[in-house]
């Protein structure tokens, strides 16, 4: 036993649950980096963007892989703004008004879009124009993005945010003594319950992106077929 469990007894405990949370974190963030490709595939077939694919860095730390992903929502909120924008500019204000209206019928609103998308690429299918009816009509981008970007930058600068994803892989001393190296280890525990805090809020908020998401690209394949 290290002489640092003989004085701080619960360091063993803790040191699994950061383990643990640790893994938890970065399961959840490589799903969050396919459902973000998955979503910007959709968006460069269909609707004419340009969207960068993204991979996790296994080098790199928890905060630079949060930062990627950050950078890949930020644009995939831009490249929707801008789909907003087309519609506003080339519709009548009646028109526009008609893509938010929850009383309207969701085919009328795909038709409305459908033109738009005639114009803007200058052939456009209807799958286009429903991605983009279920993109401008939902709470994929102005909520669940914005909030999961909002965490992500809360990770990134929390105390763990530093330490590299594959510390796993160098041991238990290894993780702890990352963490020392930022905290003093009375304030163990502490980081513990504020990264478990961080992780629940994360996960929760990762689960409606990729509902969301699997909800759009659901339609697209359904389309498809």
């Amino acid at each position: 036993m290290a002489l640092s469990d003989l004085l701080y007894p619960d360091n063993p405990k803790r040191r699994q649950e950061l383990i643990h949370l640790h893994q938890e974190l970065l399961d959840c963030m490589s799903t969050n980096f396919c459902a973000t490709n998955e979503l910007a595939g959709v968006l460069n077939e269909h609707l004419g963007c340009t969207i960068t694919h993204i991979q996790m860095r296994e080098h790199s730390t928890v905060k630079e892989n949060c930062d990627i992903i950050i950078q890949a929502m930020s644009e995939i909120q831009h490249q929707v703004q801008k789909i907003d924008s087309d519609m506003k500019e080339k519709l009548e204000p009646v028109l526009y008004q008609k893509l938010y209206d929850i009383k309207e019928p969701e085919l009328e609103k795909i038709a409305i879009a459908h033109k738009v998308f005639s114009i803007v690429l200058g052939e456009a299918t209807s799958t286009a124009a429903m991605v983009a009816i279920k993109l401008l009509g939902s709470n994929l981008i102005t909520l669940t993005v914005s909030k999961l970007v909002s965490l992500l930058a809360q990770i990134g600068a929390s105390v763990l945010g530093g330490i590299s994803i594959t510390i796993l892989g160098l041991g238990i001393e290894m993780i702890l003594h990352a963490i020392l190296g930022a905290v003093e280890r009375n304030q163990l525990l502490e980081a513990v319950r504020s990264y478990e805090k961080h992780l629940a809020e994360f996960k929760a908020a990762s689960e409606k992106y990729q509902r969301a998401i699997r909800e759009v690209t659901s339609l697209v394949r359904q389309q498809v077929q």
